[in-house]
């Protein structure tokens, strides 16, 4: 299954929100991302299908291995692409956004070379 921006945007909040609150359910996702709890659930079901997640019978959401892959490529993207753009100057809410759009069509080449060049200069 070939995962797209919304598959990937969906996989790098359950990751955000299991860090920061240890259990994640279908409306926590639906309340970070602003989304319909009916948009969720249709989601969190092709996730599922896809064997990007587990939802437990306490409706708790569970990265599989292939999902957390997914979600720490994702956030570590965002993070660093984040990062690049507030340091040429970027001020922080533009720098995240374009980010947030950025991480899910730039070349693993691309992202490889830019993080280098950021790790170079730090």
């Amino acid at each position: 299954m070939v995962l797209k921006e919304s598959g990937e945007m969906y996989l790098e909040t359950i990751y955000v929100l299991r860090q920061r609150k240890g259990f994640v359910r279908a409306i926590d996702v639906a309340s970070e991302l602003g989304y319909s709890k009916p948009s969720v659930s249709r989601a969190m079901g092709i996730l599922r299908d896809g064997g990007y997640i587990t939802v437990g019978s306490d409706g708790g959401i569970v990265l599989t291995d292939l999902g957390l892959e997914v979600a720490e490529r994702t956030y570590e993207r965002h993070t660093v692409l984040s990062e690049l753009f507030m340091r040429l100057g970027v001020d922080e809410e533009n720098a995240v956004n374009d980010a947030c759009k950025i991480e899910h069509v730039i070349s693993s080449e691309t992202f490889s070379a830019l993080k280098k060049h950021l790790q170079d200069y730090s």
